[in-house]
């Protein structure tokens, strides 16, 4: 009897045994349908076996074998098997999640076949096409330029594209045929601004085809964007594909439409969670089957197969999207590094503002720094940055007298002028003066933000909302009030204040869907907006040449907070924030609202030394014991009651292997509940482990963890992050 070791999506730490028939015994990386229990369900075979630790008569058979399609790539097992060991989750959850929903079920799947569209002979005549059929004439005219078009391709620019190519092949308009991938591509060749982007497309350039990480360190505007550019342009000649994450999906339509320019006849394709199951699914097959040989992605892109892998770049790796925060908690950044080290090709991590482990591995050696120093238009400048004492001044709704007058200033002119408030909704809290009530949210501790336009109060943690009382439910005083600014109520003062200008707010709750965040970047490119009020949506990756006032309100509020990694967060927002203005030939200017001008954070914003900054905030970890010079796991629990988590944790820190962390040099703290203790009804807390040794920690925790399963608590649910950022 054969043992086939197969994984299943169960949050279980093993694989689990199934024999077939010796005739007909499925590879690894085959789906397979298997009973568990009273149904059946999908798996993906790992491995065989000569024997199995269970008795012959409680192996079950495998039900069916799916051969509908190809075998998983061994990448993507051995992919999965990494990233369950480091991070500490079930292989099986982590086998499943690299893959689109369609093929997580258990049934077959039907491979699409892989086809381009070209135009049919005698077919171009657009007046032979019905009148109003606009995406048939943008269809054709885009195959008179390119003449032909991969179907995965036309399914990343517009589903309703593809529709129409459909509609057009029954038509007789198109002709499709299987597709077959350009071998050297014809792109748009541009003169380099500055010599710093021709010498940091050298450095990659010069260390040849293998595993090499290079730091791409270019201050706001410096023109990362084209030495990606360049690199790309090397790598599609010699048929290599090419991974570009990035952390935002705001930020993926507009470099997407900068690569379709820059090279138009490669395939190019988009993954992240705005997709829906079907166009992912699709983008997947073309990156898994070669076809695709651009992929621009947020950080689940990280994990897709690409047989072709040739070069790896992780744009703005600083930012903390890239961190998984449910589930498996993964870093797509320290993920992309892996693979790149894997497949043997470089690796690009471009930043403003580098993360400071990124930067410590740079500065001593590990990896390779390049830096952009200059700006990459002509004349551009980097703006002044100014603080605003905002201690002795009478503010007016919220606004100085100083960034009143600026703003003025700007709309005289016929600029745009951004106000940065990293905090959406109307007002962050809802109080009444005569008791002191506040409105919190009853499931989570932490207070409902009032959204004044739906005239309704949410929970940013949790989603819950609800009306707005008349009344305090305390008191019942009639004259509650709102307290602090966010995005709406600001949007509000501006409105009032400049009556004439166009105000245009950019948050969350203003671009909920792709084609109302499409339609707010057309109109602030189409000068059809002069003050844009926005949140760290509007901070990073967006290029508006006639922005040239940005305007920082609240900052304050990060200086001084418990997380050690508040500074560096501030520090990296800010200074994004401020590299929007004065982008093209017009000069900008920064005036950052502050009670504390003095501090040596905004002295560092000030001359925009991300170096001084750097160095300080090293210098403080490393005395203090922080990361980059400590790893560390954290253990987290939550139930309905505090003392079950607490209770739970305590019990992990009981287990034989804590007894002899020390002596692998870990040490394990005490459980305290998280700063936000409660969310969504549940209750939470947290025990920290760390270790100079990254190698100490991950042997504890490979011990530590697998005995986790068996500790009491079934109303309890625990998890383990890595290499945290969230405390």
């Amino acid at each position: 009897m054969k043992i086939l070791r197969v994984a299943l999506n169960v949050p279980v730490p093993t694989l689990f045994d199934y024999s077939c028939a010796d005739d007909g015994i499925p590879e690894p990386g085959a789906r397979v349908c298997v009973p568990f229990g009273p149904k059946e369900m999908l798996g993906i075979v790992v491995e065989h076996a000569d024997e199995s630790a269970l008795d012959a008569w409680r192996i079950r058979k495998i039900s069916a074998v799916l051969a509908d399609f190809p075998l998983l790539p061994n990448e993507l097992l051995e992919l999965a098997a990494f990233l369950s060991g480091y991070y500490q989750h079930p292989y099986g959850e982590v086998l499943f999640s690299t893959l689109p929903v369609p093929l997580r079920a258990a049934k077959p799947f039907r491979l699409p076949r892989r086809i381009a569209y070209s135009l049919a002979a005698g077919a171009g005549d657009l007046s032979t096409l019905p009148r109003g059929g606009k995406n048939q004439r943008k269809l054709v005219e885009l195959l008179r330029q390119r003449t032909r078009i991969a179907h995965s391709e036309l399914v990343s620019i517009s589903s309703g594209l593809a529709l129409t190519a459909k509609a057009l092949l029954d038509a007789g308009v198109l002709r499709a045929d299987d597709f077959q991938p350009v071998a050297g591509h014809a792109f748009v060749e541009l003169n380099l601004p500055n010599p710093d982007q021709a010498r940091a497309v050298n450095e990659v350039r010069a260390h040849g085809r293998k595993f090499g990480v290079f730091v791409l360190h270019g201050i706001t505007g410096s023109g990362k964007t084209e030495v990606y550019m360049r690199l790309i342009a090397e790598h599609l000649r010699e048929s290599r594909q090419c991974l570009i994450l990035v952390p935002e999906i705001s930020l993926t339509p507009q470099l997407e439409q900068s690569f379709r320019a820059r090279f138009p006849d490669a395939v190019i394709v988009s993954l992240h969670s705005a997709l829906s199951d079907t166009e992912r699914t699709m983008h997947w097959l073309a990156a898994q089957s070669g076809e695709a040989q651009i992929v621009l992605g947020t950080r689940l892109a990280a994990l897709t197969p690409m047989p072709q892998l040739g070069l790896v770049i992780v744009d703005e790796e600083h930012d903390t999207s890239f961190k998984q925060q449910d589930g498996m908690r993964y870093s797509a950044r320290d993920v992309a590094i892996y693979r790149a080290k894997k497949r043997g090709v470089p690796i690009v991590l471009g930043s403003a503002t580098p993360s400071l482990e990124t930067y410590a591995r740079a500065i001593s050696g590990r990896y390779h720094l390049i830096r952009l120093a200059e700006r990459a238009v002509e004349f551009a400048v980097l703006p002044p940055v100014r603080t605003v004492d905002t201690r002795a001044r009478k503010l007016q709704q919220g606004l100085s007298g100083t960034l009143v007058d600026a703003l003025r200033l700007r709309l005289e002119r016929g600029e745009q002028c951004l106000i940065f408030i990293n905090r959406r909704g109307y007002a962050p809290v809802l109080c009444c003066p005569e008791c002191g009530w506040v409105c919190g949210c009853s499931r989570c501790s932490s207070n409902l933000v009032l959204h004044l336009a739906d005239r309704l109060l949410r929970c940013h943690h949790c989603g819950f909302q609800g009306g707005i009382p008349r009344l305090c439910p305390t008191c019942g005083n009639q004259d509650i009030h709102p307290f602090g600014r966010g995005t709406q109520r600001i949007e509000e003062s501006l409105q009032q204040i400049f009556p004439q200008a166009r105000v245009v707010r950019v948050d969350r709750d203003s671009t909920r869907t792709k084609r109302a965040w499409e339609t707010l970047l057309k109109r602030i490119h189409g000068g059809q907006a002069d003050i844009l009020v926005g949140t760290q949506m509007l901070a990073k990756g967006h290029d508006f040449p006639k922005l040239t006032l940005v305007g920082i309100l609240n900052s304050d509020s990060a200086l001084f907070a418990a997380d050690y990694r508040a500074p560096e967060r501030l520090f990296a927002t800010l200074l994004q924030v401020a590299g929007r203005a004065g982008r093209a030939d017009l000069p900008g200017e920064v005036l950052i609202q502050t009670e504390h001008p003095e501090h040596p954070l905004y002295r560092a914003l000030a001359h925009h030394d991300f170096t001084e900054f750097a160095q300080a905030q090293l210098a403080e970890r490393e005395v203090a014991g922080f990361p980059p010079y400590m790893y560390q796991a954290m253990l987290r629990a939550e139930a309905t009651r505090l003392d079950e988590a607490v209770d739970f944790l305590n019990a992990a820190r009981g287990l034989p292997p804590c007894a002899r962390a020390a002596l692998r040099r870990v040490r394990i703290y005490d459980p305290v509940p998280m700063s936000l203790a409660r969310l969504a009804s549940r209750e939470r807390a947290q025990l920290l482990v760390e270790s100079r040794s990254r190698s100490a920690l991950q042997a504890f925790l490979a011990e530590w963890v697998g005995l986790l399963y068996a500790v009491p608590g079934r109303k309890v649910r625990w998890s383990v992050d890595v290499d945290p950022i969230e405390f």
